[in-house]
């Protein structure tokens, strides 16, 4: 897969002008990679456009220009690109009151280890969390982790062949699981896959 460059991301100036296009291109391509399962989690599934988007926006937030500054903006986004044997995610954990929020941090610690694909045929892949840093303490998990799900070749080609796909989560203070992902998503995520 594709990683992001220098060379396509856009300038400051350039980006400025296609900004509102861009960003409405982005949102629509995230809705067949985004699936709820249950009512409070998210996964995002990434891919280069959406971490090409996210160094666009934080270079824009940033102000960064210089070489240095893209350059480390790259190193911290192009490991959430999948590299063609595997499916990157960001997990949100979302309880619109804070108090409800920590309090379910504190029950859910681990959540992101309990988190899974299923490909048809085959046993559940579980999340690979947070490889850049860890994300929760003793006390509570943090409502945003990134999770890898490793896929072995014949996993990629029973879903390049028809199989169905399963996600969910068996933390035991959180069970949902979406069996079938939607036919679109489905589509969407074997595109990452090579």
């Amino acid at each position: 897969m594709p990683h992001i460059t220098r060379d396509t991301l856009m300038t400051l100036e350039a980006y400025a002008k296609v900004r509102p296009e861009f960003r409405a291109k982005v949102m629509a391509h995230k809705k067949n990679r985004t699936i709820h399962v249950g009512p409070d989690v998210t996964l995002i599934f990434e891919d280069e456009l959406t971490m090409r988007y996210q160094v666009q926006e934080m270079l824009r937030a940033e102000r960064i220009f210089e070489e240095e500054g893209i350059e480390e903006e790259l190193s911290a986004y192009n490991p959430l690109v999948p590299d063609g044997s595997n499916w990157k995610a960001t997990m949100m954990i979302e309880y619109p009151d804070p108090g409800v929020r920590a309090a379910k941090l504190g029950e859910l610690i681990g959540i992101e280890d309990r988190t899974w694909v299923r490909i048809k045929g085959f046993d559940p892949v579980y999340a690979i969390a947070d490889e850049d840093l860890e994300r929760e303490t003793e006390e509570k998990t943090s409502s945003v982790h990134f999770l890898r799900f490793e896929l072995s070749s014949s996993m990629v080609a029973a879903l390049k062949g028809g199989a169905g796909l399963s996600v969910g989560v068996d933390h035991p203070k959180y069970r949902h699981e979406i069996a079938p992902v939607p036919e679109e998503i489905r589509a969407s995520l074997i595109s990452d896959l090579a």
